[in-house]
């Protein structure tokens, strides 16, 4: 078994990851010409020097690195002069730093890397959505040398995922700790927003409101269901999925402090977790301000993306902050208000192995929703207040009035 762990590039990852099967780290720079999975605002600050020093601190300790040139979208840049070029720099730039492999999403782009740049593995992305047998051999035949399945889809799909398996010979990798929900609508979209929000020379300028997060969140809260439902896989449930052939692993969140993401490795590693579930799969494992002043950044790079004249009217900007600190983004809650009990787990995937979640109705079902009863506790008060703020922020926008558009027409 072999991990694929995101990276936050502070010094004190690599020595905590120290002892764990940890092949390579994944990650790039907040943003670039291409864009990626998350919105520059997600990430600290990075100058290149720094990034060049994080990836051969890692090859110095025998992990590869992987940078991810795996936006869902690029604007079309990748057919023009312009785009090529800025292409070609960032695939040399890499590749003179030491990174071992890229992931890409964009089937245009694999072979552009392997005739370019044949020294770098070329890995695909989960924003390819590969969910299938017909999807995995595309790849497979393009050259890839490895497939990151679209988890959201077949995770909990066990006769896809060993037809995929016994179809392919290239690396399969899944993703462990994910939580989005299983074959989201939103996903899609998501997946263009961020790569945008990441591209240099967009637009937007990095500006991103993540609709689709606070919709996914919302539902959540709704109906606590939707907290089982994801794609998570537990530690104690590996062992499923390495005796379907799957020993790679990819372990996130970019975003996460360093003691959140060396915890989450140790529990994959050892197979067992006690605790709140969310600790190891939800998107921000910060809960307390972090003595180097995490909060801090947090709410500078939230300011310099989301503080902007023109981007949204000032009445509408201020109930997102109330939204963002509520939900933590801006400030940690010293208790949870969601506790997911992952002893009380123990056995729940054995019945979701006879269920056919892709044709079934969950109303009908209702196997996650007799679990959740007992394993998810949601304070109710934290639960209504969060639901009437989402309603708001929701309305503002399908108004119009976040933007002042409701007050132009005169609402």
């Amino acid at each position: 078994m072999k991990f694929s762990v995101a990276t936050n590039f502070e010094a004190d990852l690599l020595p905590a990851l120290e002892g764990y099967p940890v092949a390579e780290l994944f990650g790039k720079l907040p943003a670039d010409s291409v864009g990626g999975g998350r919105a520059s605002f997600m990430l600290a600050p990075l100058s290149k020097a720094r990034f060049r020093a994080h990836v051969q601190e890692a090859a110095r300790r025998g992990i590869g690195f992987n940078y991810l040139v795996n936006p869902a979208c690029m604007d079309n840049r990748e057919f023009i002069r312009k785009g090529q070029a800025e292409l070609e720099r960032l695939l040399a730039f890499v590749e003179e730093c030491g990174v071992t492999s890229v992931t890409v999403s964009l089937p245009f782009l694999l072979p552009i890397i392997k005739k370019r740049h044949p020294r770098l593995k070329v890995r695909v992305g989960v924003y390819a959505r590969v969910d299938c047998v017909a999807k995995a051999r595309f790849w497979e035949d393009l050259g890839a040398d490895c497939i990151t399945l679209e988890s959201i889809a077949v995770n909990r799909d066990f006769p896809m995922l060993g037809s995929i398996r016994q179809a392919v010979g290239l690396e399969l990798q899944l993703i462990a700790n994910s939580n989005c929900l299983i074959f989201c609508p939103l996903s899609g979209q998501h997946m263009v927003n961020l790569s945008h929000a990441s591209q240099k020379g967009h637009a937007s300028r990095g500006f991103m409101i993540d609709y689709c997060a606070l919709k996914c969140s919302a539902l959540k809260l709704a109906d606590p269901s939707h907290y089982l439902r994801s794609e998570f896989i537990r530690p104690e449930d590996m062992k499923v999925y390495t005796g379907l052939g799957f020993n790679s692993f990819k372990i996130l969140e970019r975003g996460a402090p360093t003691d959140v993401l060396a915890r989450r490795v140790r529990a994959y590693a050892e197979g067992r977790f006690d605790g709140n579930l969310l600790d190891l799969i939800q998107p921000y494992g910060y809960k307390t301000s972090s003595p180097k002043g995490g909060r801090l950044l947090d709410f500078q790079r939230f300011a310099r993306f989301f503080f902007r004249p023109m981007a949204v009217s000032q009445t509408g900007l201020l109930r997102l902050k109330r939204l963002a600190e509520k939900r933590g983004l801006l400030a940690g809650l010293p208790w949870d208000p969601v506790f997911i009990d992952n002893r009380l787990l123990d056995g729940f995937l054995d019945g979701m192995r006879e269920i056919d979640c892709r044709s079934g109705d969950c109303s009908r079902c209702g196997y996650c929703e007799r679990w959740s009863r007992e394993a998810v506790r949601v304070d109710e008060r934290y639960r209504q207040e969060m639901l009437r703020l989402y309603d708001a922020a929701f309305n503002d926008m399908y108004s119009g009035a976040l933007w002042g558009v409701a007050e132009r027409r005169g609402e």
